[in-house]
């Protein structure tokens, strides 16, 4: 593992002038796109209860998404560690924010992380590891509010 500093570089390019660019609120597009050096764009857009485009990622899912996968990346590293064999993992993560007339906010995230795991393989330290993730987390260790996990365990069939 490589510890030190880190720094991650994004490009974010809003696409949205209409011809008119912010000349009134409902006149601009929220469309944009994220690029980070060789990787695939991301289209991105605000939440479509602010005007944006709901097929497109909004920072609150890119925010969900990133804790999400954050857990999910500790998790996978500790396991392979602990010599628990995860088979397949899925998360079905929600955030939760709150807009107020001042200021928006998130008030928590829930991941719902589904582990399969080799017959065999111990629950109680597979759930422990859980734990461990959170704590290790970078994405939950640099937010102000709760990130929850409810982890679901199962086994393949033999």
């Amino acid at each position: 593992m490589a510890y030190g500093r880190h720094k991650y570089s994004v490009t974010v390019e809003w696409t949205g002038n209409k011809g008119t660019g912010t000349s009134g609120y409902r006149d601009y597009g929220r469309d944009h796109i994220i690029r980070a050096g060789a990787k695939p764009d991301i289209p991105g857009s605000s939440d479509a209860a602010f005007l944006g485009d709901a097929a497109r990622w909004n920072p609150e899912d890119l925010l969900v998404a990133a804790a999400s996968a954050c857990h999910k990346l500790w998790y996978l590293h500790l396991c392979a560690d602990a010599g628990i064999r995860v088979l397949a993992y899925v998360d079905e993560a929600e955030g939760t924010m709150l807009d107020t007339p001042d200021a928006g906010r998130f008030t928590q995230i829930v991941l719902r992380p589904r582990v399969t795991l080799r017959p065999g393989d111990d629950r109680a330290l597979a759930e422990q590891l859980h734990h461990t993730a959170h704590a290790k987390c970078y994405v939950a260790n640099s937010v102000n509010f709760p990130i929850l996990c409810e982890p679901a365990i199962e086994f393949a069939s033999a």
